[in-house]
């Protein structure tokens, strides 16, 4: 709830897109995070299979959150891509946002995703950064329709650790 929280108290759009659910019913929650993790649980035949994973410090709080989508579609081949992750506000600008790319990267790897792209804000420089020292190669960016650019990066697992 703590997470959750922080990030309703700062304001901002909660990332990766499945932890914006409201975690009071923690069953629901956990069936709602369950409930497309398999290609045989889609209903719906225009969305992918995704894993949502949790990132912990040190101090075993709840710090970062990130969701894998297991393939693509048209439309997150242009916007949203194989990853989303999101630092907690109140635990930024300590290297959670790298540690959770770097192991999210494991599992793609796992999975046996060849190339993962990953998305995000041409604003959002820290994540850009994150993503390039992830490995991460700007392919393009383009101007959504509200104007906001979003910037388009692949990563080869095969050139990452």
């Amino acid at each position: 709830m703590e997470f959750y929280r922080d990030w309703i108290d700062s304001g901002e759009h909660i990332v990766p897109w499945v932890v914006e659910k409201d975690p009071s019913d923690f069953g629901a929650f956990l069936n709602f995070l369950y409930a497309e993790d398999s290609e045989e649980k889609l209903a719906d035949p225009n969305k992918v299979p995704h894993s949502t994973y949790w990132l912990l410090n040190e101090d075993d709080l709840l710090v970062g959150a990130v969701n894998i989508r297991h393939r693509l579609n048209a439309k997150l081949l242009s916007r949203g891509g194989h990853i989303g992750y999101g630092v907690r506000p109140a635990y930024r600008r300590r290297g959670y946002a790298s540690a959770i790319l770097f192991q999210v990267l494991q599992i793609a790897k796992r999975m046996e995703i060849e190339q993962v792209l990953v998305t995000c804000d041409k604003t959002n420089i820290g994540s850009w950064k994150t993503i390039l020292k992830n490995g991460g190669v700007l392919e393009s960016e383009f101007t959504e329709e509200n104007g906001n650019v979003v910037k388009r990066f692949w990563i080869r697992m095969s050139e990452t650790n």
